[in-house]
């Protein structure tokens, strides 16, 4: 039987689904069970992933985007990765300001989250919690990663299809993100694309997918300039697209059992760690980290130990 949260959350109360992200962000014994009970209501939703460079617009997009579902009829959820307070060690509800006007929706529902110093553009639970508003019953889950930098590539692990914002102005404009982020695109955005210089990135993108084709789908090159809605369409469209390509290649099937694999690695090392560090107590992580910094044990030396108990 489903935990009261849980089945509450099923039933459409959006204050219970608020409790359960809290529950599993945290980390919390109830988020566990919550998770175990809505888990095989999941794996309906489509993830769209939005990536980028700092100052690109993926909240202006990503919120552009929703409205575009929302016309449509469909629902949506949105997981908004932010950088994490110094102060509170929360997420800077940056995204959140930028999609107010979101909020009121009931087909809309919008979660920050602070990464809590995890790389790769995501934070640790970003894939409990984009299962979670997967079972409540969202069409399409928005996934904006931080914008910290070139090594976003995390998200190609969760997302089904990834967007990879780019934007005119921005010094040597390809060869400042091309470092391994614009290798995930499954649709390239020239977003700001009324700049002057937009066309210039367009076409160096151009070169870029002739060089780096993927089999079976051929990566679109869309413009767009999200504060005016232009190009939203065309966006939402190709969203569709690839959705329709992963399901009738078989690609979604193999992408389900990726994720479900990183799924599983990624939780596996989280509770290992949590296992040695319980079972040694702080005392002896401390002897360990004093250490460290004292330059009299290696990290790795230090880290088998804490293991080995």
């Amino acid at each position: 039987m489903a935990t009261e949260l849980a089945q509450r959350l099923l039933e459409g109360d959006r204050w219970a689904l608020t409790r359960v992200l809290t529950h599993v962000e945290n980390g919390y014994a109830e988020g566990r069970d919550e998770l175990r009970d809505l888990y095989p209501r999941s794996g309906r939703a489509h993830i769209v992933g939005i990536t980028g460079p700092t100052g690109s617009g993926k909240s202006t997009l990503t919120g552009a985007l929703a409205r575009e579902y929302r016309k449509r009829g469909g629902t949506v959820g949105i997981v908004a990765v932010d950088p994490t307070s110094p102060f509170s060690h929360g997420a800077i509800l940056g995204d959140r300001i930028r999609m107010q006007d979101l909020t009121a929706d009931p087909g809309v529902f919008i979660r920050s989250m602070a990464t809590r110093g995890a790389m790769g553009g995501l934070a640790a639970a970003t894939g409990d919690v984009v299962t979670v508003l997967d079972a409540a019953g969202k069409d399409v889950v928005l996934v904006e990663t931080v914008g910290a930098g070139q090594d976003e590539i995390d998200i190609a692990d969760t997302a089904h299809t990834t967007v990879v914002i780019n934007i005119p102005g921005a010094g040597d404009d390809v060869q400042a993100i091309k470092a391994g982020i614009l290798e995930i695109a499954d649709i390239l955005v020239v977003n700001k694309a009324d700049h002057p210089a937009a066309e210039s990135v367009f076409k160096q993108l151009h070169i870029f997918t002739d060089l780096q084709r993927q089999e079976g789908w051929d990566v679109p090159i869309l413009k767009t300039v999200a504060h005016k809605e232009q190009g939203i369409t065309e966006l939402f469209e190709a969203v569709q697209n690839h959705r329709e390509y992963l399901s009738e290649s078989g690609r979604l099937d193999e992408m389900r059992r990726h994720r479900a694999r990183r799924q599983l690695v990624v939780v596996a090392q989280k509770m290992l760690l949590m296992r040695a560090v319980e079972s040694s107590g702080d005392e002896r992580v401390d002897e360990l980290v004093d250490a460290i910094a004292a330059y009299t044990l290696d990290p790795h030396t230090a880290a088998e130990r804490l293991i080995a108990g």
